[in-house]
């Protein structure tokens, strides 16, 4: 097999997958929540990039906003060698500088599943695998009004002890946004005092919460349950550094910042101001594959633990790939609901469900070459909307 492919075209996708019974309203929350009779959808980039030698690169991205990032520098990649990931990664960091350069993760995660089907190998082999299984946490959707669903205190509990029978590490609350600080303060005592010692347990507001002492008054709650991590509480959208760095010193539970800044640069610098204490990172998020594995080496350096955003096959090989991570996030979950974030797109059997981990609440890393899944594109196909082909 040729160790070089010239890329010929690049065919960006777009997708609108429709999920039954699930709201939005951030007059209520800050994410998706159980709401029967409501139609929710999620939007999905299909990539597909082809190259001289006939083997393509192909994924399917939920990160917001990159179809138009992606066409602005896509044409640089024509008549490129797909082989040649970290000179687009930097390329595009330029390319993209006045954006938030979130185009580049999907583009190189299909770059990485080209490279390893050429190869003939996965990616987390290609990367040094560290490891095969990786543990869970379970990862909620947010509060919602209903019974049955995550409706109360008392409803996430129930939630967490189920999760812990079918075997679940960990447990993470998104919870309540328009509501009353205490009713997130009495799910945090409820949750722990189910579960709390069984399982690790974790709390993301998705930086909802109005006030400093607001966001003081929840860590402490975390500090009395013994939290594992408190992830993203202010409305500063979690990029504040003086801000997470003044609550580190005022609670014991661990912080989890970094989501919502991007590239091994902002990670660095979150790190050396002392802003928190887990590094986060996501492929779509952080430039891909490549990206990622930059953040992850840069953690490790300071010898700190990086946990991947939410869960995917790119995730996947990624943590596969690490000594410093965790767990893995399989969200969205909930009593009622399919994940949000695993649109139906899979015709080889890969799953991202609250019943897709082992008994001992792991998840396998896929064997195939490249990324390691098969795409229904006849099915997928029928929520098609746009569709646009760089050459």
């Amino acid at each position: 097999m040729s160790s070089k492919a010239l890329i010929r075209s690049i065919t960006l996708t777009k997708y609108r997958f429709p999920f039954e019974n699930v709201g939005h309203d951030l007059g209520f929350a800050m994410g998706p929540f159980y709401e029967p009779g409501s139609t929710g959808s999620r939007t999905v980039l299909g990539i597909r990039i082809e190259t001289d030698i006939g083997i393509s690169g192909e994924y399917m991205s939920i990160a917001p906003g990159t179809f138009e990032q992606i066409q602005s520098f896509g044409g640089f990649l024509i008549g490129k060698d797909a082989t040649h990931r970290e000179l687009f990664y930097n390329q595009a960091k330029t390319l993209l500088r006045k954006q938030d350069r979130m185009g580049i993760g999907p583009i190189d995660i299909a770059l990485w599943d080209l490279a390893g089907k050429m190869q003939n190998t996965p990616i987390y082999r290609m990367l040094g695998g560290y490891r095969e299984k990786l543990p869970a946490y379970a990862s909620t959707y947010h509060a919602d009004k209903t019974d049955g669903g995550l409706n109360s205190p008392e409803a996430y509990a129930d939630f967490a002890e189920q999760c812990l029978q079918i075997g679940y590490k960990g447990f993470k609350i998104h919870s309540w946004a328009q509501a009353e600080i205490q009713r997130e303060i009495d799910t945090i005592h409820a949750v722990g005092s189910r579960v709390g010692g069984k399982m690790a347990l974790m709390i993301d507001p998705c930086c909802v919460y109005d006030t400093f002492a607001d966001t003081l008054a929840v860590g402490r709650a975390c500090d009395e349950e013994n939290f594992f991590w408190y992830e993203d509480p202010m409305r500063d959208g979690g990029v504040s550094l003086y801000a997470h760095k003044q609550l580190k010193k005022m609670i014991k539970t661990p912080l989890l910042q970094g989501e919502h800044i991007h590239l091994v640069e902002a990670h660095t610098d979150m790190a050396i101001a002392e802003a928190t204490d887990f590094w986060r990172a996501d492929p779509e998020y952080d430039g891909g594959i490549t990206g990622t594995m930059k953040v992850a080496h840069a953690a490790e350096g300071f010898g700190m633990d990086l946990e991947l955003h939410i869960a995917g096959p790119a995730q996947r090989h990624c943590m596969a790939a690490m000594r410093n991570s965790n767990f893995y996030e399989m969200g969205l979950v909930h009593p009622k609901l399919t994940n949000i974030a695993n649109p139906p797109v899979y015709s080889c059997g890969y799953s991202d469900q609250l019943d897709s981990v082992d008994e001992n609440g792991c998840v396998d890393v896929p064997q195939g070459p490249g990324l390691g899944v098969e795409y229904d594109w006849s099915g997928i196909n029928k929520f098609k909307f746009d569709q646009v082909v760089i050459k």
